[in-house]
């Protein structure tokens, strides 16, 4: 009777991990570049799409933002801000937009997404923030509860043109 309630639960057990995780395919389904960002504490980046190619990084960055350039079952091959490329684990990443401040010194983060209102930071290159309200050239961006409009020739995780509702 304890073997077959044992041999019950196993079996549920192997059919609920056997249902693709709904986030993994919908991501499938999605063109090919789109930015994401990491969402685990401690990423891999791989040669390959296969836990059995060697680790070429490790990221120790929460919401660094990424390039997805393939897909490849449960892999993505991913291009970091510096341009290194490489195969991370789908479940790794998240569809949380962030961006990095790229370039020699800070951008300006403004109280409206307009060169004239008021400057309410300043981002010093390489930090990175959560975007939103992306368009006409500015996103919106917060980091760790600091916000404000900067302009997206600053950052690298958002393209000149696009639009984030």
């Amino acid at each position: 009777m304890t073997m077959r309630i044992l041999a019950a639960a196993l079996s549920a057990f192997v059919i609920v991990a056997l249902v693709p995780d709904p986030a993994t395919a919908a991501d499938a389904k999605r063109s090919v570049p789109y930015y994401a960002s990491i969402s685990a504490t401690r990423a891999r980046m791989r040669t390959g799409p296969a836990r059995t190619y060697p680790a070429s990084w490790l990221y120790q960055r929460q919401d660094l933002p990424i390039k997805v350039v393939a897909i490849f079952k449960e892999w993505r091959k991913v291009a970091d801000p510096d341009g290194t490329e490489g195969w991370m684990q789908a479940n790794l990443l998240s569809g949380t937009r962030t961006a990095i401040v790229r370039g020699a010194g800070p951008v300006e983060l403004r109280e409206k997404p307009v060169s004239g209102s008021r400057l309410l930071w300043r981002a010093a290159p390489g930090v990175v923030g959560r975007l939103s309200q992306c368009g006409n050239g500015w996103c919106r961006m917060d980091v760790k509860g600091q916000a404000g409009f900067v302009q997206i020739s600053g950052l690298w995780g958002v393209e000149a043109g696009e639009v984030l509702p």
